[in-house]
């Protein structure tokens, strides 16, 4: 009895540390409390991707211009940037803007990097308190120049911080990734010492994606319902654990995120092998320390 007193104790304070600045984050009495509470610290993703859709139908909904979607996005992105930094997540990639969304009305993408301009400033004080380091991938020559200029600056500010990694992802296309890293593959190929050969495999591959040196997304979160993953990180996907949720982008909160996490960890990972599922016993003591009931 004393025993599991102390496991219990132990449990506790191990999660109480791992969650710090999460729980610190969230006012007393908060529902989150709860869900942030039943998360298994040692089980969190390392990289979460979200495709960060519905911006247009929640305007639409309320009988507003689709910039007021937009512009309504803006919250969730920062909620979602902090409470991931605040879970000591290794990475973060929010899919922006598409190779396919230079279609939209001229006006709209024109709002679209006026928004983006007017959030880098404005966050860009959190992600130094937060210790986040700001990265862009996709076609980055093709945009504009005052965009690349505040992406650029951005990356420079806070290019030595060691926290969270947000990865934007803007002009960006999966398949225009990977047409990109075979590129430049094949350049370095023809540059190699032809007497020592070159490996051509998986590895060499991912060392020439826009997320090389980073770990593949463990989890894809999609908002707004639709069952598509839209271009996105086709290659770092291929065991990512999917998770798609009725909600609209700029409805999403802190609580979406929690429950997409719990419902990540009880997902079995087998990457293609037999895998097993843990057993109730360790599931257990853990929902009952925390007294939370066990799923």
């Amino acid at each position: 009895m004393a025993g599991n007193h102390a496991f219990r104790i132990a449990l506790l304070y191990h999660i109480a540390l791992a969650m710090k600045a999460l729980f610190d984050a969230i006012p007393p009495g908060d529902a989150d409390l709860a869900l942030a509470a039943a998360i298994n610290p040692d089980r969190l993703p390392a990289h979460i991707a979200i495709i960060m859709d519905g911006n247009g139908r929640w305007a639409r909904r309320r009988n507003l211009p689709r910039v007021a979607g937009h512009r309504a996005g803006i919250g969730p992105v920062r909620v979602t940037v902090e409470t991931c930094a605040q879970m000591g997540l290794q990475a973060l990639t929010l899919y922006a803007f598409s190779v396919e969304n230079w279609k939209r009305p001229r006006t709209e993408v024109d709002m679209l990097w006026r928004l983006l301009k007017l959030y880098l400033r404005s966050e860009l004080p959190d992600m130094l308190r937060h210790d986040i380091r700001f990265t862009a991938i996709g076609r980055l020559d093709d945009l504009p120049d005052f965009v690349r200029a505040e992406l650029d600056q951005t990356l420079r500010a806070t290019a030595s911080n060691r926290g969270l990694q947000l990865n934007l992802a803007i002009n960006y296309g999966g398949r225009a990734e990977l047409v990109d890293a075979v590129k430049r593959l094949v350049e370095d190929a023809r540059r190699h010492d032809a007497e020592h050969g070159m490996r051509i495999d998986e590895d060499a591959i991912s060392a020439r994606l826009y997320t090389a040196g980073m770990p593949d997304p463990d989890l894809l979160i999609r908002t707004s319902g639709e069952m598509r993953i839209s271009n996105f990180l086709l290659w770092q996907i291929a065991y990512a654990e999917l998770y798609v949720t009725e909600t609209l982008w700029p409805d999403f909160s802190r609580t979406e995120l929690l429950r997409a996490i719990l419902d990540y960890q009880k997902r079995d990972r087998r990457f293609g092998g037999l895998g097993s599922r843990p057993s109730r016993r360790v599931e257990d003591p853990l929902a009952e320390a925390l007294g939370v009931p066990a799923r």
